[in-house]
């Protein structure tokens, strides 16, 4: 079975912290996951390694999900494991730099049907792409969003 990786960075105007906040906080994931995906935890949310959460497609009727894990956090690391139509990980690291952060966002999957493996290739894999890089540009700007509204305190 193949592996597939898709990886995307971003320059963030904001601190580590902040950004960090946007990726592991759930109020302000919200604002920047895609609309058409829904996050839920399984019990308290938490971004503690062992914790769980649900990520729902919102396709009428079927809602794929993923039942996903956090199996590796370090301050500016988040590494989200899952399973369900899709195997692999979805890593988030956050790299501080003079002009603030660079964002690192890592999917790496496979998809263990060959039916479901083929329909995404031909139909889903550029959209997912995609979606990625329109993702950070929301995250982006509410990290840099909190960044400001932080620094005029």
């Amino acid at each position: 079975m193949e592996k597939t990786v898709f990886e995307q960075s971003i320059q963030i105007n904001a601190s580590a912290t902040i950004v960090e906040r946007c990726v592991t906080e759930l109020e302000l994931m919200y604002r920047w996951l895609n609309p058409a995906l829904r996050c839920e935890p399984v019990g308290e949310w938490s971004t503690k390694i062992g914790s769980r959460s649900r990520f729902i497609l919102k396709i009428p009727v079927i809602e794929p999900t993923l039942k996903s894990i956090v199996v590796e956090r370090e301050p500016g690391l988040v590494v989200w494991e899952f399973e369900g139509f899709f195997k692999g990980r979805d890593r988030w690291e956050c790299q501080p730099n003079p002009q603030g952060t660079k964002l690192i966002n890592c999917f790496q999957f496979q998809i263990p049907n060959a039916i479901v493996s083929w329909g995404f290739n031909q139909f889903a894999a550029n959209w997912t792409k995609n979606d990625m890089k329109a993702q950070l540009k929301r995250l982006k700007r509410v990290a840099e969003e909190v960044y400001q509204v932080e620094c005029s305190r």
